[in-house]
């Protein structure tokens, strides 16, 4: 076989496998039931035998997405989760996001390394404004959005009022995938609005284990339900009005993020889910090319390469080790695989990847586009950077957003100040939070910037129990901030500036600092807005 021939081969088993994948992302707003319905998935795709649940804490059972300490602590997700499950031939790396609007800067960067989104919406409260962020940049990438509306055994919107509820909030034409049987209490099962069969499901307690269903005929299974006569009828109109309009759905539309499948179920109790997990795999896009530093795409069997969405130390407690996650874009991967870093040039032999389930790590032999990679940091990578094989590229697909909130900080030991820097250094390399050096300040002190408040609790913790450094942290009130270019005459306006503050994190990103609306509009005049960035390429 010429060398041609075996290129070729190559190429046809890396878009085949591609073919097989599907990576996406789970947004939603806090406590609309993210977290349990992770769980469930990972339960109905064989990667788990029994659901953990935020509700067990009790029993020392935790979700499998959840493994920090923190968030076993306060049972919210605060940083996001890679997990990987099989079902019916299908490879899914499904990535976990925080909910809470403080951390938002993980979830939109975790986003760039899906090809789907996943909207999980509570039916008794609609679309929430954590939602709508997040829905914003999935519209920016026109990314497929596949929404679960959760908690239907619970009181909350009609059906209808929660299709309407999306289309007027988000502006997406949402189309019914599933329709619920019952409401709230009565809440029996779910019709299969493409399948056209009814399943009737069996509550479970805590819905631990899959929900007993039971498959009929549109008919047969209405009068096997224990609904009144009124909401017999009631639910047959519904159905008369939505069964044909998965059928009519725009696929370009759907692909391209202006329309969303829409399934209704409950998380907690497993209803719902076969029905939803049975589309899913068909739905959802396989990977796509990405677009290099020249916006040209990368197609997918070209030589390898992939790039840093996330990186996560001390997930080992034992070891002060740190992972990167790579989304890969193009070839195959395999272990032992030599690597180059294109913003260093250095080269990188890859001998232990894993893949991943929340903490738990397995090595991993080979991989294809759309997989997630768990690395080893060897020390040079960071949020952003591009790793390819044989064939270079560059990609510049991760925002670098402005911190929001800061505050100065310092440690309580005036012993530990090599522990201060050395831990938020690792904390900064992560996108936990954004380090700076405090403008005109000396001695034991640094300058935290984050998006969200509660990102400065998260630092706080992890630096006590994963580093043993007691933090003294003081807020101090900027009214905004930009990144800069750099440029020196730009850095040397704005430092002679009133009220402005031109200072760099721990990689040399310049950014500058302003006391009030006044300052920042001042100093757009003086230097161009154009040269005043609310978030940049890391």
């Amino acid at each position: 076989m010429s060398k041609t021939d075996t290129k070729t081969k190559q190429q046809q088993e890396i878009i085949e496998e591609a073919k097989r994948r599907r990576t996406f992302a789970i947004i939603s707003h806090p406590d609309a039931g993210k977290t349990t319905l992770t769980e469930k998935l990972l339960l109905y795709g064989g990667a788990i035998h029994e659901a953990g649940s935020i509700r067990q804490r009790k029993a020392n059972r935790y979700a499998a997405s959840d493994w920090m300490a923190i968030e076993k602590d306060r049972g919210i997700s605060v940083t996001s989760s890679v997990l990987r499950f099989e079902k019916d031939d299908i490879k899914f790396n499904l990535l976990d996001t925080p909910g809470h609007k403080d951390f938002s800067e993980d979830t939109l960067r975790t986003l760039v390394a899906a090809d789907t989104a996943l909207m999980v919406i509570d039916v008794a409260k609609g679309v929430e404004e954590q939602t709508e962020k997040l829905f914003e940049v999935c519209k920016m990438r026109e990314i497929p959005i596949i929404t679960f509306v959760n908690k239907c055994d619970r009181p909350g919107l009609e059906p209808l009022e929660v299709i309407s509820n999306i289309e007027n909030q988000l502006g997406i034409e949402a189309v019914p995938a599933s329709w619920p049987l019952g409401y709230g209490r009565d809440f029996q099962g779910i019709y299969d609005l493409i399948g056209k069969e009814l399943h009737l499901q069996k509550k479970e307690e805590h819905g631990a284990k899959k929900a007993e269903t039971e498959v009929y005929d549109l008919e047969e299974g209405i009068e096997a339900s224990h609904l009144s006569d009124y909401d017999k009828e009631k639910f047959r109109e519904e159905v008369l009005l939505t069964e044909d309009m998965m059928d009519m759905m725009d696929e370009e539309a759907f692909l391209n993020g202006k329309a969303t499948p829409v399934f209704f179920g409950s998380a907690l109790n497993n209803f719902g889910l076969d029905v939803f997990l049975e589309y899913f795999s068909e739905l959802a896009n396989p990977p796509q090319p990405y677009a290099d530093e020249n916006q040209e795409d990368r197609d997918l069997d070209r030589g390898f390469s992939g790039f840093v969405f996330k990186m996560q130390a001390n997930m080992n407690p034992d070891h002060r080790d740190c992972a990167a996650f790579i989304r890969i874009t193009s070839g195959k991967f395999e272990r032992n695989i030599e690597v180059t870093e294109s913003n260093t040039g250095q080269k990188v032999k890859m001998s232990t990847p894993h893949t991943l389930m929340g903490d738990e790590r397995n090595i991993l032999e080979e991989a294809y586009p759309g997989d997630v990679v768990s690395l080893f940091n060897p020390g040079s990578f960071r949020i952003g950077t591009t790793i390819y094989s044989d064939d270079p590229v560059k990609f510049d697909v991760i925002p670098l957003f402005t911190p929001e909130h800061f505050m100065k900080c310092s440690t309580k030991d005036p012993f530990k100040r090599k522990q201060l820097r050395e831990g938020l250094k690792q904390l900064a390399e992560e996108g936990v939070v954004h380090v700076f050096e405090v403008p005109n300040g000396v001695g034991n002190e640094l300058l935290l910037g984050t998006v969200g408040a509660l990102q400065f609790d998260v630092v706080e913790h992890r630096m006590k129990t994963e580093y043993n450094t007691e933090l003294h942290m003081n807020s101090v009130s900027y009214h905004a901030a930009r990144w800069l270019s750099d440029d020196p005459d730009v850095m040397d306006k704005l430092k002679s500036s009133y009220s402005t503050h031109v200072t760099k994190d721990m990689e040399g990103h310049p950014i500058v600092l302003f006391d009030s609306g006044y300052a920042l509009n001042q100093a757009e005049d003086k230097v161009g807005a154009e040269n005043l960035f609310k978030f940049k390429q890391s």
